[in-house]
């Protein structure tokens, strides 16, 4: 039997997570640990690029994440779930990566100016948040992975990683390192209820463990087509946020029927709506009664991730033992 392909991928603790993060990057993960050796993991430094100067949250953070991806069907026997911090072996890494990686190659990430004016009332003129491709290159292929899902705007940080893993390999002559390829991935768009970008920043999320109430409450606020300003206007589906969701939560026999009922006021916003919540809340409900299971058994999870930990970390000390070999470091023989 062929050895499986070995991917790794990870997300900041932000908190819960939203829809846009189930369909974005979620649902993928629960499909490849059924295809792949996958290793997950809490991006907590990564985290510190940005809120360095506000920590405070990402303790609980990373715990609120953890569950729900385990409430979402990332299963413990299929995959490796980890928090990044825990492995210090990374840091290790990271700093001997730096020693060769060309500040060019860091200035030219198209990434790191997008950031500083996305978020210019932070001050990111610090060194972690410049190099953070480099950690992230390190967090990558410390596990010799073969792959790494992403969608077509972070193409640009395999690339690097894949660059900065050639750039070693070559150096020390060595083949310890795999270059990682992208596995790119259709991310579907799903806007935030304002139509905006889904972001808990713009406080326009439906989460994926919120209350039946909570939703309902949510979807009915939702904007539609500003073009139906009455109820026999008709309408273009294509332009409503509901419609996005219709795509992804209801039946494709539905969704023909609500596209054509919009476009010709067959059906009004409301029916839309309520149409939607139904199929929302009973494709949610079993996330939601999951996650109070595991909330109920807090050591459980914890024990996952202690498990996590010690699975990666395993890798991590033998790929580093390696790289030191290679480097010249440690005690001599």
């Amino acid at each position: 039997m062929a050895e499986r392909k070995r991917i790794l991928s990870g997300m900041r603790p932000t908190g819960r997570l939203h829809l846009g993060n189930l369909h974005g990057a979620l649902e993928n993960w629960i499909q490849l640990q059924n295809q792949y050796e996958c290793f997950f993991f809490v991006a907590d430094w990564h985290a510190l690029t940005t809120e360095y100067a506000t920590p405070g949250a990402i303790g609980a953070n990373t715990w609120e994440m953890v569950l729900d991806w385990l409430s979402a069907g990332l299963d413990p026997e299929l995959c490796t779930m980890f928090v990044q911090s825990d492995i210090k072996e990374h840091a290790e890494l990271f700093l001997l990566l730096s020693m060769i990686t060309p500040l060019p190659w860091l200035e030219r990430n198209p990434t790191y100016k997008e950031q500083q004016v996305q978020l210019e009332q932070k001050d990111l003129a610090t060194y972690g948040f410049l190099g953070y491709p480099v950690l992230q290159a390190a967090d990558i292929i410390i596990y010799r992975a073969n792959g790494v899902p992403v969608g077509k705007d972070q193409l640009p940080h395999v690339e690097l990683t894949r660059e900065i893993a050639r750039r070693f390999n070559f150096m020390y002559q060595t083949e310890i390192f795999p270059i990682p390829d992208p596995l790119l991935t259709e991310v579907p768009v799903l806007p935030g209820l304002d139509g905006r970008k889904m972001s808990k920043s713009y406080g326009n999320c439906i989460f994926i463990t919120d209350s039946e109430h909570s939703i309902i409450d949510k979807i009915s606020k939702m904007m539609t087509d500003p073009q139906r300003v009455r109820r026999n206007d008709p309408g273009d589906p294509e332009i409503s946020p509901v419609f996005a969701y219709h795509k992804l939560y209801s039946t494709p026999p539905e969704v023909a029927d609500v596209a054509d009922g919009c476009r010709t006021a067959r059906i009004g916003c409301v029916e839309c709506k309520k149409r939607l919540i139904r199929n929302v809340v009973a494709k949610l409900a079993p996330i939601r009664e999951k996650r109070l299971k595991f909330e109920a058994d807090m050591d459980k999870v914890r024990d996952i991730i202690r498990t996590g930990n010690a699975r990666a970390r395993s890798e991590c000390v033998f790929t580093m033992e390696r790289v030191r070999q290679v480097m010249g470091l440690g005690n001599p023989t």
